[in-house]
């Protein structure tokens, strides 16, 4: 069954200031669009076209780059619509700001270290917050369109979390300014979302 665009659950101005509206349409008009397009290609008369996109991403390494590309773009950015909010809380509460907290001091720390390895990925790529095997919760990055779900990623879990620093997620309205854009991306953090996925 092929892959869809998924719908974005709020307006494409929704976001600002923060994120504008332009960068949005783009962003999931353009681009994901054509992640979705190129990955139906991709796996089209393949054992993958059967699969989940979960399925799919952790069985990564059996693919061409092709699938691996564009179905890390799909999974991906459907996650990321998802975990963004124009009515975003201030900080996550429950069991994930009491997993947070041992993790990694509290949650200025967790920031602190999430930002740093959303502003230190050369080139482009994606800062998670996963939730590993064991349940707990680590931080990484990873390169292009690759994520922990992956068989391949050096740091493995269930993404609960995670923050596009390909350019084309922030240019128009950042340019070069990257830390910037990880700062307003605090603003828009729908945490609900992310417990919900914490807590699968």
């Amino acid at each position: 069954m092929a892959f869809e665009l998924p719908k974005l659950p709020y307006a494409f101005n929704a976001l600002e200031p923060h994120i504008d509206a332009r960068t949005m349409e783009i962003h999931h008009g353009k681009h994901h669009q054509a992640y979705v397009t190129n990955l139906n290609n991709a796996i089209a008369g393949t054992e993958a076209e059967k699969m989940s996109i979960e399925e799919i991403c952790a069985n990564i390494s059996k693919f061409p780059m092709a699938i691996r590309n564009n179905g890390g773009g799909h999974y991906n950015h459907s996650l990321f619509w998802n975990i963004l909010t124009p009515n975003a809380s201030q900080a996550p509460s429950g069991a994930l700001a009491d997993a947070i907290n041992p993790a990694f001091g509290n949650l200025d720390d967790f920031k602190t270290k999430f930002a740093a390895a959303g502003a230190t990925r050369f080139g482009s790529g994606w800062a998670w917050l996963t939730k590993n095997s064991a349940g707990k919760l680590e931080i990484s990055s990873t390169p292009n369109q690759d994520n922990p779900l992956m068989d391949l990623a050096e740091v493995k879990g269930t993404p609960i979390l995670g923050l596009d620093v390909w350019e084309h997620a922030y240019y128009l309205h950042y340019q070069n300014r990257r830390p910037d854009y990880i700062s307003a991306f605090w603003n828009v953090i729908n945490w609900d979302e992310v417990a919900k996925r914490f807590a699968k």
